[in-house]
C-alpha cells in the first residue's frame, strides 16, 4: 500500500485512488516491478544524457558485439552450430525492434502516461480495480515466459560446452574461456528475449485496460441511457485505441515481417541435402523460433481481442435500441387499452348508428385497438437510438495497422497467407507437389 504525499496514514492503490496525479513518476506505486526491469534491461531514456548513453552502450554490446563475436569465433569450427547465423540475426532484429519502442515511447511519454494511467481517475471503480489486478498478473506472465526459456538455454549452453566439442582460443585457460563466454552469451540471450518479451507483455497490458472500459461501456446499455452520453464515451474510446494502434503499428508490422522471415529462414537451412539436423545443432534454433512466435502470438491475440470487443458493441447497441423500442410500444398499448376498456367511454351517437355495416363495424373495432399518432418525443427518441446504432456500424473500432484492422478474418488471411508460403517452399527444397 502506497501513501500520498501529505498524508500520514496509509491510503489506497494509488490506481484506484481519484485524487492522485499519476503524471509525476514514483518509486513506490504498482509500476515499481516495470521501472525496475526497464532499469535492469537498460531500457529507460527518460532520464539524462547519461542514461541514454549506457542503455545505448548495454544494448550495442549485448545485442550486437556479442553475437558477433560468439558467431565468427565458434561458429566456423568443426561441429560449431550451423544454424547460428539465423539465430544471432533473429535476436537481434527483435532485440532493436523492442529496444527502439520502448526507448522512444518513455523518453517521449514516460512509463504512467504511455500506459494511460493518467487517464484513469474518470474511470469506474471496477476499471481501476481491474488494471490493478493486470498489473501484477502482467508481470508474472513476463516472468513465466522469460524463466522457462532461460532455463532451456542455460541447459543447452551447458550441454554445447560440457560436451567437448571445442575449446576458445581468447584466454589461455581453456575453462576460465568457456565460463567467460558462457556468461556472456547467457546475458546477450537473457538481454534480447526479455526485452522482447517485456515489449509485447506492455502491448497486451495496454490492450486489456481497454477491453475492460469496453466491457464497463457495453454495461451501459442494459439500461436506459442518453445518446449523446454514449455517443461521446464512443469517441473517446476510439481516439485512445488510435493512439495505441499509431504507436504500436510499426511494432507489429515489423515484428510481423521479421518473424516471418526468420521462420522461412530456418526452414530453408534445415531443409538443405547436406544439413545435419539433430538436437546439438538445432536445439538453440527451436528455442529462438518459440521466444519469437510466442511474443508476436501475445501482440496479435491482444489486438484481435480489443478489436472483437468493440466491435461487439454494434450489436449491443442494436440488441438496446430495439428493447427500447418495443418498450417504448408496450406503454403506448397500454394506453390504449386503458381507454378503450373505460366503461365511460362510448362512441358518439351517429357513429353507433351506422354500425350496422358489418365492413364499417371491423374498421371501427380495428381503430380502437392501434393507435395511429404517436408522441413526438418517442419518435424523436427513436430517431436518436437508430442514429446511434448507425453510427457504430460505419465506424468500427479497433486496433489498426495503417489502416488494416486487426481482427481474426485478418489473422486467418496471414494464417493461410503463411501456410501457402511454407507449403511452396517445402515444395521447392524437398520435391513435394
Amino acid at each position: 500500500m502506497a501513501k500520498h504525499p501529505g498524508n500520514g496514514g496509509e491510503a489506497g492503490p494509488l490506481l484506484t485512488s481519484k485524487s492522485y496525479a499519476r503524471c509525476p513518476s514514483r518509486p513506490d506505486d504498482e509500476l515499481r516491478n516495470f521501472r525496475s526491469c526497464l532499469r535492469w534491461l537498460c531500457l529507460d531514456q527518460s532520464g539524462s544524457a547519461g542514461r541514454t548513453a549506457a542503455s545505448w552502450a548495454v544494448f550495442l554490446l549485448l545485442s550486437v558485439a556479442v553475437p558477433t563475436l560468439s558467431h565468427f569465433v565458434l561458429a566456423f569450427g568443426p561441429h560449431r552450430r550451423p544454424y547460428d547465423l539465423v539465430v544471432q540475426l533473429s535476436l537481434t532484429s527483435a532485440s532493436a525492434l523492442a529496444f527502439l519502442t520502448l526507448s522512444t515511447v518513455t523518453r517521449r511519454y514516460g512509463l504512467r502516461r504511455f500506459l494511460f494511467l493518467d487517464k484513469l481517475p474518470g474511470e469506474s471503480d471496477r476499471v481501476r480495480l481491474g488494471y490493478t489486478a493486470q498489473l501484477s498478473r502482467s508481470f508474472r506472465i513476463l516472468a513465466c515466459f522469460v524463466a522457462p526459456c532461460f532455463a532451456a538455454e542455460v541447459a543447452y549452453k551447458l550441454w554445447w560446452y560440457l560436451s567437448g566439442a571445442g575449446r576458445i582460443p581468447f584466454i589461455a585457460n581453456p575453462l576460465l574461456s568457456d565460463c567467460v563466454a558462457f556468461s556472456l552469451e547467457l546475458a546477450s540471450w537473457i538481454y534480447r528475449t526479455a526485452s522482447f518479451f517485456f515489449s509485447c507483455v506492455l502491448f497486451r497490458l495496454i490492450c486489456h485496460l481497454q477491453i475492460l472500459r469496453l466491457e464497463d461501456f457495453a454495461v451501459v446499455f442494459q439500461g436506459d441511457s442518453e445518446v449523446e452520453t454514449l455517443l461521446r464515451e464512443h469517441l473517446r474510446l476510439r481516439r485512445q485505441l488510435k493512439v495505441i494502434s499509431h504507436r504500436f503499428r510499426v511494432f507489429i508490422l515489423v515484428g510481423l515481417i521479421m518473424v516471418t522471415a526468420s521462420q522461412f529462414a530456418a526452414t530453408l537451412v534445415t531443409l538443405r541435402p547436406n544439413s545435419d539436423d539433430n538436437l546439438f545443432n538445432t536445439g538453440e534454433l527451436a528455442l529462438c523460433s518459440i521466444v519469437l512466435v510466442t511474443g508476436l502470438f501475445i501482440c496479435l491475440r491482444s489486438a484481435a481481442k480489443i478489436t472483437h470487443k468493440a466491435q461487439a458493441l454494434t450489436s449491443r447497441a442494436a440488441k438496446w435500441h430495439v428493447c427500447a423500442t418495443i418498450d417504448s410500444f408496450a406503454i403506448d398499448l397500454e394506453k390504449t387499452s386503458a381507454i378503450t376498456s373505460n366503461p365511460s367511454f362510448v362512441l358518439p351517437a351517429n357513429e353507433a348508428e351506422a354500425d350496422t355495416d358489418e365492413g364499417e363495424a371491423s374498421d371501427i373495432e380495428e381503430l380502437k385497438c392501434t393507435k395511429i399518432v404517436h408522441d413526438d418525443v418517442n419518435t424523436t427518441t427513436f430517431q436518436k437510438r437508430q442514429a446511434l446504432v448507425t453510427y457504430l456500424e460505419n465506424n468500427r473500432a479497433g486496433i489498426t495497422i495503417f489502416g488494416f484492422t486487426v481482427d481474426r478474418a485478418w489473422l486467418h488471411t496471414i494464417f493461410m497467407l503463411e501456410t501457402t508460403l511454407f507449403l511452396w517452399l517445402l515444395g521447392k527444397t524437398i520435391g513435394i507437389s
